[in-house]
């Protein structure tokens, strides 16, 4: 049996002091594509920031690739965050460098060194988004959805153990979400676990796959009726 990547018991989740999720008990096993659905509001959000550190957990138990959410010093989540990768709606992508300097600047900053293994790791994962002839671009000559990609490849560097999609596609037309979506399928095929957050019916009946939802505090995997 494959390790789970990510496992809250009975995890009570809180954005300062008011109680967003209670109770969560949910598991995402190594190789898994798994989504997180709910309206806006019930605590998606809330959901992913904490399992990136960027809420604390203070209530049950959790862990995510190694580390114990309770227990998680602030200077732990560098660390973390190098394990896990994060996709986020509105890219984060720094318009003032080109694509290649933009991924560039977080393998400086997760502590690369080497300049020929990082140009070659920069390659290697804008190969697998399909974005390695525009490398040399700047975030504001691309398409929402090229930029979404370059966010992916950047996501990917440095081989993380999950990936936590917060709404990938919520800035994009159907049809440029579903080219995302394909990347994401396609990452998940080679072996990455995904988490993807997401309001977008339509991808969950293109790319049926495990789900959890969110409502009423309480989240909780959904059966999905096969047709």
């Amino acid at each position: 049996m494959s390790q789970p990547v990510l496992s809250l018991k009975n995890a009570s989740i809180f954005q300062r002091e008011n109680l967003i999720l209670s109770d969560v008990t949910v598991s995402v096993q190594e190789g898994e594509f798994v989504y997180l659905i709910g309206k806006t509001g019930t605590g998606k959000s809330s959901f992913m920031k904490t399992l990136y550190g960027d809420l604390p957990l203070l209530k049950g138990e959790g862990e995510i690739v190694g580390y114990d959410l309770p227990t998680l010093q602030e200077k732990d989540i560098p660390f973390l965050r190098r394990k896990l990768g994060v996709i986020f709606q509105d890219f984060k992508l720094l318009n003032d460098r080109t694509v290649k300097d933009n991924l560039m600047f977080v393998l400086t900053a997760t502590g690369w060194k080497d300049k020929s293994e990082m140009d070659s790791k920069i390659d290697e994962v804008l190969d697998k988004v399909d974005m390695k002839t525009k490398s040399f671009k700047y975030p504001y000559q691309l398409s929402g959805g090229e930029q979404q990609r370059v966010a992916i490849a950047r996501a990917l560097l440095n081989d993380p153990e999950l990936i936590l999609a917060d709404e990938p596609t919520g800035n994009l037309d159907p049809q440029t979400s579903v080219e995302v979506m394909e990347v994401l399928q396609e990452i998940n095929k080679n072996g990455n676990t995904i988490l993807m957050a997401t309001h977008d019916y339509a991808l969950l009946l293109k790319y049926p796959s495990k789900t959890l939802k969110c409502d009423d505090q309480q989240v909780f995997e959904v059966v999905q009726k096969t047709v």
